[in-house]
This record gives structure tokens, C-alpha cells and sequence, in this order.
């Protein structure tokens, strides 16, 4: 199961990768590429894990991953069940300033978009009030071709890099290069506590699937996200309560406690 690095596929004669997704549930690895990723969340709800960065994310917000940040779009465990029938829908643009685009970045009209790339590492959420400008110009990127696409890409780079509008994600470094075999390990650590929050979990079951000891696997998870393991369980339990609540598919506080989880111990 090949957890990072990911190669986007590029279509023939485009320099400018738009890729629209209809399917049963996002992508379910941990994963990194070399491209910006900027994905506009049409339908469907689940978990983004960007670096240090989890939160709960739904339809009609927009996303950017940095180049090589690791992350996961993981569905909601109900999209998993076929007989529900449920299915996601995006839109994502992936770029580089490197490659066949590299040309356009370093002209010096683009010096500010420059400088936006590489503040974008650690990736973005849009605010609300913001999402509608972005999403028209994804649209007018996804419906044009040839030179009126590369149009309005640059419309759509300017927008980015002169709006404060911009929520910053993770708070880790992306400078630090998992091997694959560390990527497969925090894989492995994000789904099991995925798919299992809502049960009674005890460090010694997440460090047996990391092969760890303890000690060994606090120290890890730790140096590898700047969080302990229990503020990460904490934080998934968090964003799962405030889905119910907001949602009120759910009757009464306790209940929606004792659907989200016990301690970790």
C-alpha cells in the first residue's frame, strides 16, 4: 500500500491538472505530492488530517494542501457502508511553480504569487464568506481550455495570494521527509483511530499497531505531529460531537458523549 509519495496523473497537452471526482468516498490514505493541491468539497463530509491539522470538513468548503504535506480526506465511517449508497463529489486543481509551469512563475508580474507558494506549505482552509469567489474561478478553470485556461489560473493564483482570507492548517514543518515505511506507520495510527473513536481505545492497542512500545510510540506520535496521542483521539472526538450537535440527528448531550467515545488510557 504505497502511502506516500502519490503521482498525479497528468492528462496529454495540459500543464494545468483539473480533476473532477465523483465517487463512493475520498481517497482513504495518508498521502503527498509535489503539487498544490486546491480541492472544493461539492458533496460529502468526513475528517482532514493536513500535518498536524484534524477537523471535521463538508460540502461547499475549500481547501489548499502545500506541496508534499501530508494529508487525508477521510470519509465518514457511513460512507463505507454500501447499503447507505452514499457518494462524494470535488473539484481539485493541482499545480507546481516547478515543471512545465515554472516559466509563469518566475515571470516578475508574478512575484507575489512567488511568495504566496511558498508561505503555503503548511495549507489553508478559505473562510465562508470568501468560498464563493474561489469556487467561480475554479468553475471558469474546469470549464475552459488552452489560453483562456491559463487566464483564469492566474486570475484564480492572484485571488489567493492577495486575499487575507486564508486559514492556515497545520502548524508542523513540511521540511521533515517520511520514508515510506513512517508514512505507512501514521497511516496505519490515523485509521485505526478513525474507525475506532467511538470505543474505549488504550495506548498500549495504538502502539501495538505502530510497533512500538509506550514510551517509544508517545515519543513518536509526538515528534512526528508536536500533539500527543491522546489530544489527537481528543480532537477526532471533538469534531464528531460537533458534527451531532449541529446536525440534531442526535437527541441530548450524554448521548452524543457516549456516541463519541470513552478515555484513552
Amino acid at each position: 500500500m504505497k502511502v506516500i509519495p502519490f503521482t498525479i496523473p497528468v492528462p496529454k497537452n495540459k500543464s494545468i491538472i483539473v480533476q473532477e471526482d465523483k465517487l463512493p468516498y475520498f481517497y482513504n490514505f495518508l498521502h503527498r505530492h509535489q503539487e498544490i493541491q486546491l480541492t472544493w468539497i461539492i458533496k460529502g463530509e468526513g475528517t482532514l488530517i493536513a500535518g498536524n491539522y484534524t477537523q471535521h470538513f463538508q460540502e461547499g468548503e475549500v481547501y489548499i494542501i502545500g506541496a508534499n504535506q501530508p494529508h487525508i480526506f477521510k470519509s465518514d465511517p457511513s460512507y463505507f457502508d454500501k447499503r447507505k449508497k452514499l457518494s462524494i463529489h470535488s473539484m481539485t486543481i493541482f499545480f507546481s511553480e516547478k515543471g512545465e509551469l515554472s516559466g509563469l512563475f518566475q515571470l516578475p508580474e508574478m512575484k507575489k504569487v512567488q511568495k504566496w507558494v511558498s508561505l503555503s506549505s503548511n495549507g489553508y482552509k478559505l473562510t465562508a464568506e470568501y468560498n464563493a469567489v474561489i469556487i467561480q474561478l475554479i468553475k471558469l478553470v474546469h470549464q475552459s481550455d488552452g489560453a483562456e485556461q491559463v487566464q483564469h489560473f492566474v486570475h484564480l493564483l492572484h485571488q489567493l495570494s492577495s486575499t487575507k482570507q486564508l486559514q492556515p492548517l497545520s502548524t508542523t514543518l513540511n521540511e521533515q521527509l517520511f520514508t515510506e515505511a513512517e508514512g505507512l506507520r501514521l497511516n496505519n495510527i490515523y485509521q485505526y483511530t478513525l474507525e475506532h473513536f467511538d470505543e474505549p481505545i488504550a495506548l498500549q492497542q495504538v502502539a501495538n499497531i505502530a510497533h512500538f512500545t509506550v514510551p517509544a510510540f508517545c515519543r513518536y506520535f509526538k515528534k512526528r505531529t508536536r500533539k500527543t496521542y491522546i489530544s489527537f483521539l481528543n480532537e477526532v472526538r471533538i469534531n464528531e460531537a460537533c458534527k451531532l450537535l449541529l446536525s440534531k440527528k442526535q437527541e441530548g448531550i450524554a448521548g452524543i458523549a457516549y456516541s463519541c467515545g470513552s478515555a484513552c488510557w
